[in-house]
């Protein structure tokens, strides 16, 4: 195959082109005159391969150049715009290292051009007045990063934070001066004003480095788990203060880390040391969309996996918190605040509670901070989350404010979810200058195609204007990037990451960028999260099981009678389940899956299908897409007569219960099908492989990089029904002749989650990043600042303009919303610090 040829980032496709068209003149211009037979166009990868092997007629002529160097550069192309006679070509031979080359049909002649220009060639498609405008609006946010070093190879994306610690180990190593910025971050470290690791006697590096020796021999001479308390005085004669440790053996460790640093510095011991310097106590996560709550949301419009995964996420980082600051000894109480929008119509959820606690933690709440109409009341309904632009700004004004009061000063750290709630922690981090981190869980131009070109057919319903800009912003001005998968950046030989289709591209009419977000650069990191393994276990763990739910689930799979939960039945209860659960949108395709099912008779003899998906009613849902999957639903169920064989449950929000719905899933030796046309990462992946269940899982993200195909699990591609129904039938036809195949890949998924997806993984590295990048971002602040003025001049003048545009929910009058707990109780708890040692669990659901 052509795609199995190697090519080396030195060479240059403008250079190398020439000569193979040259080898292959005959054929290439009989190809190429197809290409431009039907005047301007744009071509994807597919199309221009088939038109290649239909320009040719001979096998073996056919076969030589499509496994040839041509052949590769052709398959290697994402797409080519065609303008007779001249066709141009975005080729991407690496993950991250694209190329743009133009070809005149005629002669073959080939001339390379930059991103800028095969983005005006392309615009001459949609917009040619906007393509030949000199005055068009062009952004080129990676002619700012000059100076900051990037990444080179593809193998090395996402690995931002070992590459920091290179570079910081190389820019600071040399003389003792070198040192200095280093110095001077340590001196700003303190805790409501009190000084942390050093005081300010300590102003050279000289003082600093014999400061540490002289502690270091001294605590080496103290049984190793001699309090700090004993000796804190001795350490503050030396200029050294809190934070060091709790112990002497463990100040004699960070001590001995940072004398390794000034010495010698290597990128072990640069990101050993920052894993324990004391710089993070409160943290801010913002994920604003949807109904975010701990109960009865799941399944509601815009509310899914991100919920669970920021919650679970809160818990692991509190509890990384609660032990990084025990061993720095100190007696400090951190605090987590997930910010999200108060919903006054909350439909049952506690969505109008201002603030939350969060359960399994000590010192984590939900604060809900309501959208504001124009005349300043509390906006009372749901919005979707592609009409939420209007109200950001001023969100982020009110929730900063509330901020401040509940910290009584500003975090150390700011997360943000999405397009919405990194928008605003964009502005937060900006306005408070506090290091940023984000998460996009979806990027939503990777999912609609051609939805950057095409913004204008699709603005008035979802407003990519509005969010193709917000996601610029918060991707540039973000301190870090934290991302599930290696594909969630750059995708995979084949094709280009959500993260990598953002480095240059067009909307034509609106805005060229001419350099988006570049994926070599280090901010980007993977930390990959894991499942609550107290919900969700291997079914084989008869002692954990939750027996008492099994009457509900029975009910819940095989009653007969359609109820307001469910509808369908299974004749046959002896028949293993596939089961699936999702949001019911177009993207997480379940009505594919059920297509798929109703298409292959062996699969519908072999198994019954479990769906829990949205909502059953069309009258009953308020959001678009939903709207159209449920009476597409209801078509397919009818169309294939699939009543008897399918089971559709109305979206589930017990995660406890679905946890053991897994596991009953997993008794009947059924599968788990996830089958979206895109997903990010897959926490349902997760939660599946979790509890035992062999999972099929799309091929386009982040599924692909978690299962090992046909080890523990299977990789299906969403645009093949067909073949994804072959593939799942052969499967249950294997285990119904081997029994023992299905327990092998069970056991082998199992494997895969234990080895590689932890939460505990997850937050070690987070909090590394979020202490490592806050030095990081001092040691080129001028180029930084220079970037930011950049960005903020650029939404001031585009995005806050698009976003006035977009149509404002109805305004109704604003009434008074249930307070939870106030914040003064969360100051007055925190009045009282304990020592973190004598913390009682009894006290985890406690403010």
């Amino acid at each position: 195959m052509a795609s199995k040829l190697s090519f080396k980032r030195m060479d240059s496709i403008a250079e190398t082109m020439p000569d193979a068209l040259r080898q292959s003149r005959y054929q290439m211009k009989r190809c190429f005159q197809r290409y431009v037979s039907k005047g301007k166009r744009l071509l994807k990868n597919q199309q221009l391969m088939e038109e290649l092997e239909k320009s040719l007629d001979d096998k073996v002529e056919k076969e030589k150049l499509v496994e040839g160097f041509l052949g590769y550069i052709i398959c290697s192309t994402q797409e080519a715009v065609v303008l007779p006679p001249f066709v141009a070509f975005a080729v991407r031979m690496n993950p991250g290292i694209w190329e743009y080359v133009k070809v005149h049909s005629d002669d073959l002649s080939v001339e390379g051009i930059t991103p800028s220009e095969y983005l005006k060639f392309k615009e001459t498609l949609y917009d040619e007045k906007w393509a030949k405008d000199d005055n068009s609006l062009e952004v080129d946010f990676g002619a700012l990063d000059l100076s900051t070093p990037h990444l080179t190879l593809p193998s090395s994306i996402g690995n931002g934070l070992q590459f920091v610690s290179k570079f910081m180990s190389s820019k600071l190593g040399g003389k003792p001066e070198s040192m200095k910025p280093l110095l001077d971050y340590l001196l700003t470290l303190n805790y409501r004003g009190e000084k942390l690791m050093i005081n300010d006697t300590i102003d050279t590096v000289s003082k600093l480095q014999t400061a540490l020796l002289l502690a270091e021999v001294f605590v080496s001479g103290l049984p190793k788990y001699t309090p700090y308390l004993k000796f804190e005085q001795r350490f503050q004669e030396w200029g050294l203060e809190k934070g060091w440790g709790d112990t002497a053996e463990r100040c004699k460790e960070t001590l001995n880390c940072l004398s390794e640093v000034l010495q010698a510095p290597d990128p072990t011991n640069m990101e050993k040391f920052f894993s324990r310097v004391p710089s993070i106590f409160n943290i801010v996560i913002f994920s604003i969309h949807g109904y975010f709550g701990q109960e009865k949301v799941l399944g509601l419009p815009d509310t899914g996996g991100q919920v669970v995964y920021i919650l679970d996420q809160v818990r692991a980082m509190e509890e990384e918190l609660l032990q990084r600051i025990k061993q720095q000894g100190l007696h400090v109480t951190p605090k987590i605040l997930v910010l999200t929008r108060l919903i006054p119509d909350a439909k049952g959820t506690k969505c109008n509670v201002e603030l939350e606690p969060v359960e399994n933690t000590k010192y984590s709440h939900i604060l809900r901070v309501p959208f504001k109409t124009e005349d300043g009341k509390d906006l009372r309904q749901w919005v979707s989350r592609f009409d939420i632009y209007p109200y950001l700004e001023r969100y982020a004004q009110d929730s900063c404010a509330k901020i401040l009061d509940i910290l009584e000063g500003k975090p150390d750290l700011i997360i943000g979810n999405y397009t919405d709630g990194n928008l605003v922690a964009s502005l937060l981090s900006n306005k408070l200058c506090v290091t940023q981190g984000t998460i996009a869980h979806a990027l939503e131009k990777t999912k609609y195609e051609d939805s950057d070109v095409k913004w204008r057919e699709m603005d008035q319903k979802y407003h990519f204007s509005c969010q193709f800009t917000a996601d610029m912003i918060a991707m540039n001005t973000s301190d870090f990037i934290i991302t599930s998968t290696y594909q969630e950046i750059a995708g995979s030989k084949e094709k280009p990451g959500q993260y990598e289709r953002h480095y240059a591209f067009t909307m034509p009419g609106l805005c060229r960028y001419a350099t988006g977000i570049n994926v070599f650069d280090p901010k980007f990191n993977i930390a990959a999260p894991g499942a609550d393994q107290s919900i969700y276990f291997p079914f084989t763990q008869k002692q954990k099981r939750l027996t008492d739910l099994h009457p509900q689930i029975d009910e819940l799979l095989y009653s007969k009678e359609d109820t307001d939960e469910h509808i369908g039945y299974l004749a046959d209860r002896n028949k293993p389940i596939i089961f699936s659960m999702a949001r019911l949108d177009k993207v997480k395709n379940i009505t594919g899956l059920v297509e798929w099912y109703g298409q292959n008779k062996k699969l519908r003899d072999l198994v019954n299908l479990v769906v829990v998906a949205g909502l059953l009613d069309a009258s009953q849902s308020k959001d678009r897409e939903e709207i159209e999957e449920i009476n597409k639903m209801h078509n397919l169920m009818d169309r294939y007569q699939l009543k008897g064989q399918i089971r559709w449950i109305k979206a589930q929000t017990d995660r406890v219960r679905n946890g053991e719905l897994y596991r009953c899933i997993a008794d009947t030796k059924g599968a788990f099908v996830q089958p979206a046309l895109y997903e990010a990462f897959g926490l349902t992946v997760i939660e599946a492989m979790n509890c035992g269940l062999p999972t099929f899982a799309t091929n386009q993200g982040g599924p692909a990089e978690i299962i090992i195909d046909c080890v523990s699990g299977f990789h299906v591609n969403p645009t093949n029904g067909r073949e994804t129904g072959i593939k799942i039938a052969d499967f249950f036809q294997k285990c119904k002749e081997d029994p023992s195949y299905w327990n092998k890949v069970s056991t082998a998924g199992l494997q895969r989650i234990y080895e590689c997806y932890t939460w505990k993984i997850y937050a070690t590295r987070v909090l590394n990043m979020g202490s490592t990048y806050s030095f990081w971002k001092t040691l080129n602040k001028e180029e930084r600042q220079a970037k930011q003025r950049y960005l903020q001049i650029f939404y001031n003048v585009q995005y806050r303009n698009l976003a006035k545009a977009v149509a404002r929910a109805g305004d109704q009058q604003a009434r008074q919303t249930t307070t939870g707990v106030a914040p003064s109780e969360i100051k007055a708890a925190d009045s009282d610090a304990k020592d973190l040692n004598q913390v009682s669990r009894a006290e985890a659901s406690s403010p």
